[in-house]
């Protein structure tokens, strides 16, 4: 076994790939290699991602105490403005963190090649030498000469000796000098051109979303179910105008967190991300309650928190990588195009889903809408937990796809996974338990509480199922198998359109969620079926 827990022949061939996801099962409570590699990146990362939504949920409970309508009309303006923010970053950050990762192995393994290619020829000198040293000296020895013959010949080999002594200590020091200069080139600042191309992309999109959101609000809002009459329709304006101004910070901080992750940094984001939710929590109910701002308030401390993580990551990343590349033909532009346009196809599908059900909640009545927005805020937040598996087994599988290491590609897609669904059983518990018996923390409202109680028990009962299906976006991203991950969830995505508008009818609210519990699962089987029948990226699997 090497340390990966893997065999170590080439790659295993299965007749029934299907029988990997069982691959070194036993080892999943062992702490080897793989498993802290994994750990190591997803635990910041995981702890990163979970930090909007748990910011959200705070500012949710804030709001809850000024009154139900309020708690209802910032529940659809976070899932408007989150459903358009989801349609850009997800495409942005996903496609960074594999092309950064990817990138940067290659650069390292290029760069350790010529170390290498250098250091053979180096020896290769030394042995030269050294040949040519031993033929004077056998030479000599085998030469009957005169004193003074052999006090000129000894003057000579002690000055070619003391002359070559000389050599092997310049070629040395010429050699440790190289190293040391590779060593600190990798220490300072690259040039990574998907880096750079993910600023770019971030920018722009950043300022036609806040443009989009804010001057069509109201059509926006109209569309989710909040019409013109409806006491929620103001102060859901406000808040998504407000909201909107920090769309730009979102979308740069988000595209950074991407570049850090293809290093596979997920640290220095964590630090700078709970320092800015941190400045959030602060400021929400200081603006909220003492200045009296109300909803806008919560809004207003939110986007300061966003533009201060922005600004913090954008001098940080300055010092590792150059911002420019040499070139502007470097920029990987229509590659981002291509594969960015597959997931964005993929995320409107997958988002609208979730976008929908908070559209049929808010058209059963402000009551159901103000208890559908903390079940689904808790739902996302404890489901992103395993975002953080899932950006650890993209950055891992990136860099080993590109160094055609197809033992530590199936250990770590399958050694993940079997995280993440240990991750969803501790979940499901732990929400099941928490969401019931502390809706209170949300409203004071009894009927609020009633319908939070009754989606309790599905919000936790599909949280494994949402680990799994989480990992497995990160597999396909890890694989760049983009077509497949977008082709398939939207299929997935039609299938479960049609199954809300049923259970909504029929069921109503719990019928709701009752059709977000089978989209859940058809996105995990989606996974199942790519990497367990072999095909794809993974058809070596198979041994082809």
């Amino acid at each position: 076994m090497n340390e990966n827990g893997s065999a170590d022949e080439p790659y295993k061939k299965w007749n029934f790939p299907f029988l990997v996801f069982f691959h070194d099962a036993r080892l999943i409570f062992k702490m080897d290699a793989l498993s802290r590699e994994i750990l190591g990146i997803a635990l910041p990362s995981a702890l990163a991602v979970a930090a909007d939504p748990i910011a959200s949920l705070i500012d949710t409970a804030y709001i809850g105490h000024l009154g139900a309508v309020e708690l209802a009309a910032a529940g659809v303006s976070i899932a408007l403005f989150n459903q358009a923010s989801k349609i850009t970053i997800f495409p942005l950050v996903s496609i960074t963190t594999s092309f950064v990762a990817e990138e940067d192995t290659i650069k390292r393994m290029n760069i350790k090649a010529s170390e290498n290619h250098h250091n053979t020829n180096l020896t290769q000198h030394h042995v030269l030498h050294q040949d040519i040293e031993k033929g004077t000296s056998n030479k000599e020895n085998n030469n009957v000469n005169t004193p003074k013959q052999s006090q000129n010949e000894t003057n000579g080999t002690v000055a070619k000796t003391c002359a070559h002594e000389d050599e092997k200590k310049y070629d040395i020091k010429n050699n440790n000098e190289i190293v040391a200069k590779n060593k600190n080139k990798n220490k300072n600042k690259r040039h990574i051109a998907s880096a750079s191309t993910a600023l770019l992309f971030g920018s722009i999109l950043g300022l036609i979303q806040a443009s989009i959101l804010v001057f069509a609000a109201k059509p926006l809002l109209s569309l989710m179910g909040v019409k013109h009459g409806s006491p929620m329709l103001k102060p859901a304006v406000k808040y998504l105008t407000y909201r909107s101004i920090g769309a730009p910070a979102v979308l740069l901080s988000l595209a950074m967190q991407g570049i850090f992750r293809g290093f596979k940094d997920t640290t220095t984001p964590l630090y700078v991300i709970v320092a800015g939710y941190s400045l959030n929590v602060l400021l929400a109910p200081l603006l909220i309650f003492k200045l009296k701002m109300g909803i806008k308030g919560a809004a207003i401390s939110h986007v300061l928190s966003q533009y201060m993580m922005a600004f913090t990551l954008f001098f940080i990343l300055m010092r590792k990588v150059y911002l420019l590349p040499p070139r502007l033909k470097d920029l990987q532009i229509f590659r981002f195009l291509r594969n960015g346009g597959l997931l964005m196809t993929k995320v409107i599908a997958v988002t609208f889903c979730v976008t929908l059900a908070a559209s049929l909640a808010a058209r059963l009545g402000s009551i159901p809408m103000a208890a559908f927005q903390p079940c689904l805020q808790v739902w996302l937040a404890s489901s992103l937990f395993a975002d953080g598996l899932a950006i650890a087994v993209q950055a891992m599988l990136a860099g080993s796809f590109a160094e055609k290491d197809y033992i530590k590609t199936t250990a770590a897609a399958t050694r993940t996974l079997q995280f993440g669904f240990l991750l969803g059983v501790g979940l499901s518990l732990i929400v099941g338990v928490g969401l019931y018996f502390g809706a209170g923390i949300f409203s004071k409202n009894l009927q609020v509480i009633h319908f939070i109680r009754i989606g309790a028990p599905i919000v936790a009962a599909t949280q494994p199922i949402n680990t799994l299906a989480f990992v497995f976006d990160g597999v396909n991203y890890g694989a760049s198998d983009f077509a497949y991950a977008s082709y398939s969830l939207v299929t997935v995505s039609l299938i479960s359109v049609g199954v809300e508008f049923l259970l909504y009818r029929s069921k109503h609210f719990i019928g709701i969620w009752f059709a977000l519990a089978i989209y859940m699962t058809l996105r995990m089987l989606a996974g199942v079926w790519r990497m367990g029948t072999g095909t794809g990226p993974w058809s070596y699997l198979r041994g082809r």
